[in-house]
């Protein structure tokens, strides 16, 4: 009896020193800073009293969303990487893993996590979402498989109809892009997202009518560009010109054309037989076309073929820069040109002229501004 006293005394004992020694976490504080989102002292106040017990995974679970929402990716990865040794197959900890890792820059393991958990629950619509968005071209096949099971998964979710719709009309397979978008605005037709991204896929598959019966409705939410256009080339597509002509000329007036609504605005005058705002809008098309800094490439292209004594290549390259824009520089470069390489004195007298004609900047060009007026005063002279 004495024995079964004194075993139960010492249990009794340790149970007590257990009790003394295990942490207590105030729970009130804790809320507090979690309801003022003091993450990062919510991290340290429970990092000073858990850190002397790495194997308690909801301790180690706990510091590491503290710091992952406090925005410590290194000590939120450290943190879980230890819970995740504990349990290698915890969901949330393989979503908290891969999130950490592509915010890292570090999409091959991002990717890692991810498929891990694509092992573990192959239906999984979030996961295929996210590596989905871990491939960011639209031409790469792995973003292709993974948005067609998440898509499959849940067919009625925006984001990932918008983006297999965009990957399969990168394809060119305008008729399932339309389908996929179709179902997603079916179950959510007030989203306008969706509605957008399937006018220019109705364009391409000719379906006009449709094109412009919903960019018009959009069109009174705001005059988002991308509808405008879309709306314009249906009715520039159904023969009706001036329409079309009125939208396009609605991005002129915002300065958001481009070469394709130009070109189409052209075409529209065209059809309407009015040839000089045809031409015009030809020459707008063209000029649009044409990067402003063709002329500066020319003058560099020249500079090379002179430095290399390709001289007739170099006269042919000034020349043709100046097809594109008519340049201070690059008359300046042909008058040095002809006078100190080619020797032709007339030529050079012609072109330093031209230089002075086309107004240089007074203060940043000064000193080829000087030299070109003594070299021209020297020339006429010699003549």
């Amino acid at each position: 009896m004495k024995k079964l006293l004194l075993l139960f005394t010492f249990f009794s004992l340790k149970l007590t020193l257990f009790a003394q020694n295990t942490p207590v976490v105030d729970k009130e504080k804790l809320f507090d800073l979690y309801q003022t989102q003091r993450y990062a002292e919510a991290a340290q106040y429970l990092k000073g009293i858990y850190d002397n017990r790495p194997d308690d995974f909801k301790n180690l679970s706990q510091i590491g969303y503290c710091f992952l929402m406090a925005g410590n990716h290194v000590e939120a990865e450290n943190f879980y990487s230890k819970a995740y040794v504990l349990q290698p197959k915890n969901l949330s900890i393989l979503f908290s893993l891969g999130s950490i890792s592509n915010k890292r820059g570090n999409t091959e393991k991002a990717k890692k996590y991810y498929g891990e958990i694509v092992q573990i629950d192959s239906t999984n619509f979030n996961v295929y979402k996210l590596l989905a968005n871990l491939y960011p071209l639209p031409t790469d096949s792995m973003k292709l498989v993974y948005l067609l099971k998440a898509n499959r998964i849940n067919p009625s979710e925006g984001d990932v109809a918008a983006d297999l719709a965009e990957v399969h009309a990168t394809h060119q397979q305008y008729e399932k892009a339309y389908n996929v978008l179709d179902i997603a605005i079916k179950a959510d037709s007030d989203n306008l997202i969706l509605q957008r991204a399937k006018l220019p896929i109705a364009n391409q598959l000719k379906r006009y009518s449709e094109v412009i019966a919903s960019g018009e409705k959009l069109l009174k939410n705001g005059a988002d560009a991308g509808v405008i256009k879309d709306v314009a080339k249906a009715n520039y597509y159904t023969k009706k010109y001036q329409k079309a002509i009125d939208l396009f000329k609605l991005l002129e007036a915002a300065a958001m054309q481009n070469e394709a609504t130009l070109y189409y605005t052209s075409l529209c005058y065209r059809a309407l037989k009015n040839y000089p705002q045809a031409a015009a809008y030809t020459q707008k098309t063209i000029d649009e076309a044409i990067s402003p800094n063709t002329s500066s490439y020319y003058s560099l292209l020249g500079l090379v073929y002179e430095e290399n004594n390709q001289l007739s290549l170099a006269n042919a390259a000034y020349k043709k820069g100046l097809q594109f824009k008519v340049a201070p520089a690059l008359y300046y470069r042909l008058a040095v040109f002809y006078d100190t390489r080619l020797k032709q004195g007339k030529n050079a007298l012609k072109y330093y002229t031209l230089y002075l004609k086309s107004k240089p900047n007074l203060i940043a060009d000064k000193q080829e501004i000087k030299f070109t007026k003594d070299r021209i005063a020297q020339l006429n002279l010699t003549d």
